[in-house]
């Protein structure tokens, strides 16, 4: 099995813990689980009006998740107008915000983050540099002189 298909199978089991599965057979079901979190989001949307909120999400893969769940669950992600790229807007129920779509994006953030970075490490070491330890520090700074502190690669 790759990393890839681990990953995967790890997003599946998160979602299925979020839709409330109690068996290794609801788990193997992603479609029944999903199917789940959108019927309670549609009970809710009964007591519960959809409210706006925004997301401010300042990496692409956080981005691209968060729109992702939107969309799966039936939720329109959008955005107004000069809003910067990074901005998700949805209207979403506050209570299945609070205790399903917040929870899981978060839980399955860090799962992809925990994954991206130890793709991104073992790529730097294999074909970079193996020496993957963090930078020195020293006590003070040295007097830089002008144009010397490089926020960006130049370009």
């Amino acid at each position: 099995m790759t990393d890839e298909q681990r990953l995967i199978e790890k997003l599946q089991l998160i979602e299925a813990l979020f839709a409330g599965a109690a068996t290794p057979g609801e788990r193997e079901a992603a479609a029944q689980a999903r199917e789940r979190i959108r019927a309670r989001l549609r009970e809710q949307q009964v007591v519960d009006p959809p409210l706006e909120y925004t997301f401010n999400l300042h990496d692409r893969w956080s981005h691209r998740l968060m729109i992702a769940l939107l969309r799966r669950y039936g939720i329109r992600p959008y955005r107004y107008r000069r809003q910067r790229h990074t901005t998700i807007m949805a209207r979403v129920p506050k209570r299945f915000l609070d205790e399903t779509l917040w929870p899981e994006y978060l839980e399955l953030s860090k799962t992809l983050s925990t994954f991206l970075a130890e793709v991104t490490d073992r790529v730097i070491s294999q074909g970079i540099e193996s020496d993957n330890s963090d930078v020195e520090v020293r006590n003070g700074p040295a007097a830089l002189a002008a144009g010397e502190n490089i926020s960006q690669p130049p370009g």
